[in-house]
């Protein structure tokens, strides 16, 4: 314990509240022989006793725990070694069982990705085809970056959105190096999914703030990696010449269909509820106006195409290509002429073959449903983590991931964990895949976010080499575009992680996604608030004004992005150096509360869900045992302190009585009901 203070000129009157003056007249009897007491020991230079023990309190109470710290997962359950016989054949069915669901769920949880994104496709694969087609648009770098992210936000797939591009560049609609904004684009608005799962682990607070951290330094990194490369791209050039170079100096042919490793198991299955023709997107993108009335959802899975040579008769004017092959019968000339016919076999057996519902009514139903079936299967996997992730396992399974080499090869394991995020998702043909199954992982505290940022960076490697593969098989007429805009988007990744891996002060997504990670564990609205801010919002905003010309645009964006600038190196020099800063800078107080802090946003969303709340009886129930649950936190934190005035205690309580109302609306910020 630490030494009392000492008290140089001590005062007779340390007392608290408005019943000072009772203990004064208490103390009033042996107040003479107090102070001949103090000051005999003021005299002799000795260490006094405190007055208040708000310092002892201070002292003894234990360190706040680091939120980023991996947790613990204790082992509540018997040891192996004091199970009998039947005890462990038990359990070892159990972990057995506990396995067979944990394949299952996610299995089921990969086909509800797919399922989603093909609900995206069906709700907003047209508007995404309508949005390629206006060529002054996608002439600017900036607009087509903003299209690629919300082209890839509507699909739900940056295949998808790759391929329409590739149909484009091939049908000579657009060029390569306009492709490459639209490609980094794309590699942003991937990275909603495993945003989108990060929300549903909101129930705990130090879960969702890892998990969300964990999501979002994909985010980060794919938004940082844009500023810094998009400008040099657009001035030099750098990365449409260097796949020229590649791509010009291979002779090229085309080749078998790229490898399907996932889709194997998953098609089965997800066939059975909806197939999609994607190339209506593409003939929409490639200005087939008869493709805009063509229903995405594919009715016919076996055709057969023929090709006849048939007489038919042509217009008289019109010229013959060869006399041979042309012949006129009174007034009707014929000729000779190839037909192209299709012969319907067979249909498809997915569950909306024979719907007559529009497109965007079978969409919005598959919507509903996957979200549903995703969350259910998220919640029930992480339950089940939590369950087989405890004691010697949980402890193998982080010293695995988590542990680095010993000096001088601490370095290695982050390129090792990058590897392995490549090959992963290389195997499940998918980076929202991949990041979205080690999200959970994340977020019950298995996998670190130091750690969990190469696998992401090697995630974004994996999926452009499946693209490359898929590229070598495309036709010939589309080969050449096809693999250099892949190559494009492999180029782009790599020269990202040059950027911000290799040393580590400039690793910024880590410290970026931990700052927003505790923003959001404080208030969990902000979650949603940033997802469609930077995925829907901001994309939208830019598109706008770039349909206004390039003056607009620039005069608009240039003085908000020199105001984003400006804010953010304040706030740097505000924790760092303050004194180099002007004395009115040093804090944003000068600025209305409103501006510089989300409180009073907090508390008028707060607010209005507790007015909500009022009709609904789950979330008045909720709302009181959460004030009941804080209430007995505070009681119990105060039977620790020690108080010199009783009567300030009882004051507290009686006044700590009068205002459970307000309670109830203040905690619901702070609790599991803030979504």
């Amino acid at each position: 314990m630490a030494p009392w203070p000492e008290v140089e000129k001590p005062e007779t009157n340390n007392y608290i509240g408005d019943s000072s003056k009772q203990n004064q007249n208490m103390a009033g009897k042996e107040g003479e022989n107090h102070k001949g007491n103090v000051a005999s020991l003021g005299n002799k230079g000795e260490i006094q006793p405190a007055f208040s023990t708000v310092a002892l309190i201070d002292e003894t109470r234990p360190e706040e725990e680091d939120p980023w710290a991996l947790p613990e997962l204790q082992d509540t359950g018997v040891k192996w070694s004091e199970l009998d016989r039947k005890g462990k054949i038990i359990r070892v069915l159990y972990g057995i069982g506990k396995f067979i669901m944990l394949l299952g769920l996610l299995y089921m949880f990969v086909c509800s990705l797919d399922v989603l994104s093909s609900a995206f496709q069906l709700v907003g694969g047209k508007a995404a085809g309508d949005i390629f087609k206006d060529d002054s648009v996608l002439s600017n770098p900036v607009a087509g970056l903003v299209i690629g992210v919300l082209v890839t936000v509507m699909v739900q797939s940056s295949s998808t959105s790759s391929s329409i591009i590739v149909s484009m560049v091939s049908s000579t609609l657009l060029t390569v190096r306009a492709a490459i904004p639209i490609i980094m684009g794309a590699n942003i608005g991937t990275s909603v999914t495993n945003t989108i799962v990060a929300l549903m682990q909101a129930g705990d607070r130090n879960e969702f703030r890892r998990a969300f951290a964990g999501a979002t330094i994909h985010d980060f990194f794919n938004w940082l990696a844009v500023f810094a490369l998009l400008p040099i791209e657009v001035i030099s050039g750098y990365l449409y010449h260097l796949t020229n170079v590649i791509v010009e100096s291979f002779h090229l042919e085309s080749g078998e269909d790229a490898p399907e490793l996932l889709k194997v198991i998953t098609d089965p299955f997800t066939k059975l509820i909806i197939e999609l023709d994607k190339s209506v997107i593409n003939a929409i993108a490639t200005n087939d106006e008869s493709a805009k009335n063509k229903s995405l959802v594919k009715i016919w899975c076996v055709t057969e195409t023929n090709v006849t040579l048939q007489n038919v008769t042509i217009p008289p004017s019109e010229n013959c290509t060869s006399p041979e092959f042309c012949w006129t019968e009174g007034n009707v000339t014929w000729t000779l002429k190839n037909i192209t016919e299709t012969d319907y076999i067979s249909k498809c057996q997915h569950l909306f073959a024979n719907s007559d519902l529009p497109d965007l009514a079978i969409g919005l139903i598959l919507l509903a449903l996957s979200l549903l079936v995703l969350c259910s299967c998220l919640i029930m996997i992480v339950k089940l983590l939590n369950s087989v992730l405890k004691g010697q396992v949980a402890s193998v399974i982080k010293k695995t991931i988590n542990t680095d080499f010993p000096f001088p090869f601490t370095w290695l394991a982050g390129y090792l964990a990058m590897l392995a995020g490549a090959g992963m998702t290389f195997v499940v043909q998918s980076s929202s895949v991949f990041t979205s199954a080690i999200t959970p992982l994340v977020g019950i505290g298995v996998i670190s976010i130091e750690r969990s940022y190469p696998l992401t960076l090697g995630a974004n490697i994996g999926t452009t080499t499946t693209a490359i593969l898929a590229a070598l098989a495309s036709p010939g007429s589309t080969l050449k575009y096809s693999l250099q805009i892949a190559l494009c988007h492999f180029f782009f990744n790599v020269s990202g992680i040059i950027l911000f891996y290799p040393i580590p002060y400039t690793r910024l997504p880590i410290r970026m996604c931990k700052t927003l990670g505790n923003i959001t564990a404080q208030y969990r609205w902000f979650a949603i608030f940033y997802l469609l801010l930077c995925f829907f919002l901001l994309p939208l905003f830019v598109f706008g004004l770039s349909l206004a010309g390039w003056p607009v645009l620039l005069g608009v964006c240039l003085p908000l992005f020199a105001l984003f600038i400006a804010v953010v190196v304040i706030n740097v020099m505000q924790k760092r150096r303050p004194h180099s800063l002007p004395e009115k800078l040093q804090n944003w107080d000068f600025l209305p509360i409103w501006m510089h802090s989300l409180e009073p946003w907090d508390n008028i969303i707060m607010s209005s869900l507790a007015f909500c709340g009022k009709h609904c009886c789950g979330f008045c129930k909720c709302c009181k045992v959460n004030a009941e649950q804080e209430g007995a936190k505070d009681n119990q934190l105060k039977t620790m302190e020690v108080y010199e005035n009783t009567m300030a205690m009882a004051d507290e309580e009686r006044g700590g009585r009068r205002a459970p109302a307000v309670a109830c609306v203040d905690k619901t910020g702070t609790n599991n009901t803030a979504l």
